[in-house]
């Protein structure tokens, strides 16, 4: 099964590519690796610990991978191109005294988990922010090694 059939047994589908803010590309390729900029979400904005639960925080950590996931198809053609995911960086709009980041960021990681099994295991770094772009709850960048 592929990862986008996977996606659509999960009830999941992957949105349109959200336009850039600035002066960057979406992604960048070098060898195999392949570098996205970050992508935040348009459903979910304010601080965890004061406007969103954890649990909203992990929805919206997994709709910002499937924000990503659309990048890296446009890029690849097709997820199954995908090798391996090397490193996830969340970082989540929160208070100064919520803790829970790294709960809020397994939304992302479960999705990847559930859709690509072994080449889904990934190095992650979840952490607060005092703020992000236009007051989304989360923002996530990764890195991914594609075959040739």
């Amino acid at each position: 099964m592929t990862p986008e059939e996977k996606l659509k047994e999960l009830g999941l589908e992957l949105p349109a590519l959200r336009p850039s803010l600035g002066d960057y590309v979406r992604c960048v390729r070098t060898g195999n690796l392949l570098f996205t900029a970050g992508q935040g979400v348009d459903e979910y904005h304010g601080k965890l610990g004061r406007d969103l639960t954890v649990e909203q925080g992990y929805l919206a950590a997994q709709q910002s991978m499937l924000n990503l996931l659309s990048v890296v198809k446009e890029e690849i053609g097709e997820l199954s191109k995908v090798k391996q995911f090397v490193k996830v960086l969340g970082m989540v709009n929160s208070t100064e005294d919520f803790t829970d980041q790294p709960k809020v960021m397994n939304g992302a990681s479960d999705l990847i988990g559930k859709v690509f099994g072994e080449k889904g295991k990934h190095g992650r770094s979840a952490v607060g922010m005092s703020q992000l772009p236009n007051n989304t709850a989360i923002e996530i960048e990764m890195i991914i090694e594609i075959e040739d």
